[in-house]
């Protein structure tokens, strides 16, 4: 089933299906270029996504020819230093994925590039085809990346290689995003690559959404705490971990060699 997301008359497209939501990005005429009004609404989405309990995983993706080719130029071009920062203009941009609680999987075909790479690297996990572009060419602008691309992708590959990226402008593909850890996985067809990310959700879906949340959420502080306070903190999850209904659903499921039925408390 297929409904079109559109409280603001929206540019975003939601595709509903089982056991996850596939948000895909419909500007094909502007290869999906990014802007505040797309993010409104994708935001308003994942919110509402997150908040359905049906829902196990969320699956982000441009379709198969692009993901989403950079930031709508037009809405920036004319903008003075007060008018950016007055209005905190792209902070919206980046204002909800991090909060969501459910793995949100981007699968990406085709080029990532500026707001673009930085939408697909703010996704839990990234899915890409060989031939994906990633990028931050913001500097071809004069300017530099602002949602996140400096930070997380400079945490994914390297401060050498985000450096080169970043001050060139230059693209690395779909076969280097998964050389260099950007990417879990690569398909060889653009296909494909939808297909494993669907794949995966379902996989997903079908654990504890206790344990699932918890573990998104452990593995997220790895990146914003030093090692001994994320042991700590990474200990503290596992301890709260049984008081809830399917630690004792899953331990005795294993011990009795079924296949657990999650009450998802």
């Amino acid at each position: 089933m297929r409904i079109s997301w559109s409280p603001h008359q929206s540019p975003a497209l939601v595709s509903v299906r089982q056991p996850g939501w596939i948000v895909t990005l419909n500007r094909p005429r502007a290869l999906n270029a990014l802007s505040t009004g797309l993010f409104r609404d994708l935001n308003d989405a994942l919110r509402q996504m997150d908040d359905d309990k049906s829902k196990g995983a969320i699956v982000l993706t441009g379709g198969e020819k692009v993901f989403a080719a950079g930031a709508d130029i037009k809405e920036m071009e004319d903008l003075s230093f007060s008018d950016a920062f007055n209005t905190n203009f792209i902070a919206s941009w980046s204002a909800t994925i991090p909060g969501v609680r459910k793995p949100l999987i981007a699968a990406v075909n085709g080029h990532a590039l500026g707001g673009g790479c930085e939408l697909a690297l703010m996704a839990d996990i990234i899915y890409c085809s060989a031939t994906a572009s990633f990028g931050q060419p913001e500097i071809k602008l004069g300017i530099v990346p602002g949602a996140g691309g400096s930070q997380r992708l400079t945490r994914a590959i390297g401060k050498s290689r985000a450096m080169e990226i970043i001050l060139t402008g230059k693209t690395f593909s779909g076969t280097e995003a998964g050389q260099w850890g950007v990417a879990a996985r690569v398909f060889d067809e653009n296909t494909k690559c939808l297909e494993g990310a669907i794949d995966t959700a379902a996989k997903i879906a079908g654990m504890s959404s206790v344990a699932v949340k918890a573990a998104k959420e452990v593995v997220n502080k790895s990146q914003d705490l030093p090692l001994r306070d994320g042991l700590e903190y990474e200990r503290k999850v596992f301890h709260s971990l049984f008081g809830s209904r399917d630690q004792k659903i899953g331990m005795a499921a294993f011990t009795a060699k079924k296949k657990p039925d999650w009450s998802d408390e």
